[in-house]
């Protein structure tokens, strides 16, 4: 451990009383040292008390700590080239603000209580729930040439890359087809995914329906259609951004939904909530405090609590959890879930996220820690393609340039 800082420097950097640091320590979120021999004092690592304070900084104002993460790259620019420029691009898609989230000016919560995926797939995809395209009744490339995936993760990868090559709708580019190809792709991925299960496609089903069937639990229909509709779309995150960067350089809408895909199997994204099956899995079977605190030392943060963008706590989770509750009353995860969340709020004022509520969800329905992902994946699809086709009809080129930084 590098610099060091004593109980009363520590507690005031991070604006709390001794008990919440000790809290921090316990948690494994501080290191401690022993202070000075001869005495009983401790000293806590200066850069985990710094790392700390700046995320809870970041709770408080979550638009100053999205600039800072994307200002942090333009620091010591050239004399003379302009300051304080923070690269933002226009949508029309998703507006989050003051803790609450809309697709095109629609609440989505509010569509998580009544719409279909297939609603909101066209409001994201036309900005009109009621031009709602035909989806394909079949996937009509042949799927059984894809290569056997050990997961059905690599099983949507697996299908995308074929589509990409082999699928000549792919290849029309004027405006109006970008519907229908993102609805292909989108019938495309849950045929992939019954497939990959050993079921038929079932084609006349909704979409939520069909991947309730593909898990083998048709009681959890309706709350898998709210978590397909929650996570729909989430404004510029890393898979987004991806998205509209390859789209911007006009590749199908396959490849723009291929490279997203990719860009969500990070620990920072969307593999998240791997890290939050594993905390409620241990919860289940043992003391939930001792759980919060194996999770933490491993993440290196709670698993599932807190979002730099939702200060006061995440609405999806809330939604999901609530869903989750009213349906499963009493159930063993439900109560291991309040566990968890009450013995984290002992300790920091994070709240859960959705990450937390995809791993509840997925352990309710009996569903190993991979599907949390693969959910994850064919909801945020819908967003992945509605950012693709805005791209396109903004005809925007998205090519940043770098600042050298190498041998001269």
């Amino acid at each position: 451990m590098t610099a060091s800082l004593t109980t009363a420097q520590a507690c005031e950097q991070l604006g709390v009383k001794p008990a919440t640091l000790y809290a921090y320590v316990s948690r494994g979120l501080i290191r401690s040292v022993p202070g000075p021999p001869g005495t009983r004092q401790r000293r806590y690592d200066a850069g985990d008390v710094q790392a700390l304070a700046g995320r809870q900084a970041t709770r408080r104002d979550p638009q100053a700590g999205v600039q800072a993460a994307v200002q942090g790259s333009l620091d010591g620019l050239h004399p003379g080239t302009q300051r304080g420029v923070t690269p933002i691009l226009d949508s029309a898609l998703t507006r989050i603000e003051d803790g609450t989230l809309a697709y095109r000016g629609v609440d989505a919560l509010s569509l998580a209580d009544a719409a279909t995926v297939e609603d909101v797939a066209a409001l994201l995809w036309t900005g009109d729930p009621g031009t709602r395209p035909t989806l394909p009744l079949r996937a009509r490339l042949n799927l059984s040439r894809h290569p056997r995936a050990d997961t059905p993760l690599e099983a949507l990868g697996y299908a995308l890359t074929y589509a990409g090559a082999h699928d000549p709708d792919a290849l029309d580019t004027r405006p109006e087809s970008g519907p229908r190809q993102a609805a292909r792709i989108l019938t495309l991925l849950h045929a992939t995914a019954e497939r990959h299960a050993g079921l038929p496609p079932a084609p006349d089903l909704p979409l939520h329906a069909r991947l309730a069937r593909t898990c083998g639990r048709p009681d959890g229909a309706d709350l898998l259609r709210r978590a397909l509709i929650l996570l729909a779309d989430h404004e510029l995150n890393v898979s987004a951004f991806t998205a509209r960067v390859t789209a911007s350089g006009g590749a199908s809408l396959a490849h723009c939904t291929l490279a997203a895909l990719s860009a969500l199997q990070g620990p920072r994204h969307g593999l998240g909530a791997l890290h939050a099956h594993d905390l409620l899995s241990a919860a289940l079977n043992g003391d939930a405090r001792a759980a919060l605190r194996d999770a933490t030392r491993r993440a290196g943060h709670a698993p599932g609590f807190g979002h730099a963008l939702y200060p006061h706590g995440d609405p999806r989770a809330r939604a999901l959890l609530d869903a989750l509750e009213a349906q499963f009353p009493g159930h063993p995860v439900t109560r291991a879930t309040h566990a968890v969340i009450h013995a984290h709020a002992g300790d920091t004022a994070e709240p859960p996220n959705v990450d937390l509520a995809l791993a509840a969800l997925t352990l309710v329905l009996g569903r190993p820690a991979g599907d949390a992902v693969t959910l994850f994946a064919l909801a945020r699809v819908t967003g992945w393609l509605a950012h693709a086709l805005e791209t396109r009809a903004g005809g925007q080129f998205i090519r940043p340039r770098a600042r050298y930084v190498g041998p001269a």
